[in-house]
């Protein structure tokens, strides 16, 4: 049998961290220290994990795999998780029990399992663990760091709405330099100036390509049957307005990716944005930014670029 081919798949991993609420587990890790965490997953082994804050996400992504008819998935989500495999026990059975078709796992006892995303052919990783984020990313892995409490999560609703900022998330942060340096004025008109000039791509850039490949295969779905109901929507949220607005669309289009909504604030708080907007994840740079939009939404910090740098020293 050949091996299992992830190259044309959009790949996502997921540390257990994300997809569960493991704040009570984790109390006791930080609390009690290795062994009692591992005596409390043991003895909690048949008490399945309630849904974390990616939980959402990540069923509906998975779902999209209905597209195609065959048993070759289009959406492919690996669990990677600092757990190892005696605890991973109990994450593997809520995945089960919660009826997620995952079936695949990497667990690394507490050593940081991002190594693993370029192997993987990921174009996202998320987790709840910080410092493993921040490592992913310095490395130049997309790696995202879950914020906000866990939600309800409407089974009925099939829809999924993803949300990025552009600067530091889809394109590199070298505007966002000059913004920090030389201020808002000299921005605007650089990105005017330099609007026929695409930027550098950022983590998130071919996360966004891998969603644009199942939009497609929904809207050759459609095609056939005029019935289907698109389920997927990408909309980009930033703060950028007119005229630096213009090299954010060019830059989308020589990239070759599409989202079906814009969003240019110009600094209106996006916090109120995503209320009406209602994502089921939302990317962003700016941990200014998310403290909002996390009451509102599963929100996603990607620390990259120069802000990072600014707020981690």
């Amino acid at each position: 049998m050949p091996p299992y081919d992830l190259a044309d798949r959009l790949v996502v991993g997921v540390a257990s961290s994300a997809l569960f609420d493991l704040t009570e587990a984790d109390a006791v890790f930080r609390e009690e220290g290795e062994a009692s965490y591992r005596a409390y997953q043991e003895e909690h082994m048949g008490h399945t994990l309630e849904p974390g804050v990616a939980y959402p996400f990540i069923r509906r992504l998975l779902s999209l795999n209905s597209l195609n008819p065959t048993e070759d998935p289009l959406v492919e989500v690996i669990v990677l998780s600092r757990n190892d495999p005696d605890t991973g026990l109990r994450v593997m059975r809520s995945i089960q029990t919660h009826d997620l078709p995952i079936t695949r796992a990497i667990f690394t006892q507490g050593r940081s399992p991002h190594h693993y995303v370029p192997v993987l052919n990921m174009s996202l990783f998320l987790s709840a663990n910080e410092s493993d984020v921040r490592d992913a990313v310095d490395s130049g892995l997309p790696a995202g760091y879950v914020l906000g409490s866990p939600s309800a999560d409407d089974t009925e609703d099939q829809e999924l709405r993803i949300a990025f900022d552009f600067d530091g998330v889809l394109a590199d942060d070298s505007a966002e330099r000059i913004y920090q340096s030389d201020g808002l004025a000299t921005f605007r008109t650089h990105e005017s100036t330099n609007a026929a000039t695409p930027h550098a791509p950022g983590p998130l850039r071919d996360f966004l390509a891998g969603v644009n490949r199942v939009q497609q295969r929904e809207e050759e779905r459609q095609r056939q049957d005029p019935d289907y109901r698109i389920r997927v929507r990408v909309s980009l949220v930033t703060a950028r307005n007119a005229p630096a607005h213009e090299r954010a669309v060019r830059s989308l289009k020589d990239w070759g990716v599409t989202v079906n909504d814009a969003f240019f604030l110009g600094g209106i708080d996006k916090g109120e944005i995503i209320g009406v907007l209602r994502p089921h994840i939302f990317f962003d740079d700016q941990i200014g930014h998310l403290v909002g939009t996390a009451r509102n939404a599963p929100s996603v910090h990607v620390p990259f670029g120069k802000v990072n740098e600014i707020s981690a020293s």
